[in-house]
Formats: structure tokens, C-alpha cells, sequence
């Protein structure tokens, strides 16, 4: 059994977009949670089994996973014949475990150290900065108008989701502005975001 816990218009929209993209919402009873935001509304809800009160938490038979990237590398290992992934043990499989390690431990916070406007040496010598991570982008849309080549894959779901949020932040960079709104134009993304606009949206 998978239940994914889920506050629209957050981090979790993605996965909600993700499980659309795989076919799979048959098999992933979606619920939907309070959290706190950013602007000070909201509060934790007791419902929500993510240690940090957080979203997204996908249960699977009691055992709970949180980070996106995480749950993406679950479900797509769960789920292997959906097209979202390449095959597992492949040298392919690997540049996606990759493309979603990155995210998770390099993108983001470098990411949200811009938005807050921090700087200090260890984070640059750790992270690097946005400019590295235009570039990494880049050096792969340059093959390819997905992150992986040919095909849009649940890599290219998850890293264009903070420029879909934050368009600010947005490189200013026609290669991966392109790839941006190919992204936000897919039909699960749409079917989301509709979904999700409406004022009893769960």
C-alpha cells in the first residue's frame, strides 16, 4: 500500500505530477495535509506522518519516505516500466540517481542560499553558485532537450521545479528557459496546477 501525504501548491505538487506522469494513481492513495508556510499561515498536521511535519512523505506499508529525490528513485524503482527512468543497473540508471542526488544536495540549497541572499566562502566552496548550476544544466540541455537526452524523464520533473515556483530565479539562459516551460507545459503538470487552483483543491 502507498499513500503520499500532500499540501497543494507545495515541494509535493510535484510528486502528485509525477504519479500523473507514471499512471500509477491507482496505486498511490493521495491525502491531503495541512503545513506550515513560508508567509507564516498554516500549521503542522498530526495526520502528517514526516518527521518534520513537512510534505512530501510517501508511506509504503508502514515505512515512511521523505525528499523528493528520494521518493522519485522509490516510486521509479517501484514502477519500472513507466518511462520516467531508465533501466536499472544501466549506466543510464546511474546519471539519473545522479541528476537527482545533485539536485537534492547541491541545486537546491544553492538555490536558497541565493534567494536569501547569504554569502560566505564555505558555502561557495561547497555548493559553488548559481552560475555553476546554470552551467551544469546547460552542458546537458546542449545534447538533448531533456536533462537526459531524448526522452523528458523524472529528472527533468524534479530540477525544473524550483524555476516553475521562483521564475526569478530563473537562468537567463534561452537553452534552459526553453527547457523550463517544455517542463511546465507537460499535461500532468497543467492537470496539477488546474486542479490545485480550485479553492477545494486536496
Amino acid at each position: 500500500m502507498l499513500t503520499l501525504f500532500h499540501a497543494p501548491q507545495s515541494r509535493s505538487s510535484a510528486i502528485v505530477a509525477l504519479i500523473d506522469e507514471m499512471k500509477i494513481a491507482d496505486w498511490v492513495d493521495v491525502r491531503a495535509v495541512g503545513i506550515p508556510r513560508m508567509d507564516g499561515s498554516g500549521a503542522r498536521d498530526p495526520a502528517n506522518p514526516h518527521p518534520e511535519g513537512k510534505v512530501p512523505a510517501l508511506v509504503h506499508d508502514g515505512v515512511v519516505i521523505t525528499e523528493r529525490a528520494a521518493i522519485i528513485l522509490h516510486l521509479c524503482t517501484l514502477f519500472p516500466d513507466t518511462g520516467l527512468s531508465p533501466a536499472m543497473a544501466s549506466p543510464a540508471w546511474g546519471a539519473f540517481v545522479r541528476w537527482l542526488v545533485w539536485y537534492q544536495g547541491v541545486m537546491e540549497p544553492v538555490l536558497v542560499v541565493q534567494a536569501t541572499g547569504l554569502s560566505h566562502p564555505w558555502l561557495t566552496a561547497t555548493f559553488r553558485g548559481p552560475d555553476e548550476v546554470a552551467q551544469r544544466l546547460r552542458s546537458a540541455l546542449e545534447h538533448g532537450p531533456w536533462l537526459m537526452g531524448e526522452q523528458y524523464s523524472a529528472v527533468d520533473l524534479l530540477l525544473h521545479s524550483p524555476f516553475a515556483w521562483f521564475t526569478e530565479a530563473t537562468p537567463d539562459d534561452p537553452l534552459i528557459r526553453d527547457w523550463v516551460a517544455r517542463c511546465m507545459n507537460r499535461p500532468s503538470r497543467l492537470l496539477v496546477k488546474a486542479r490545485e487552483a480550485q479553492p477545494t483543491a486536496a
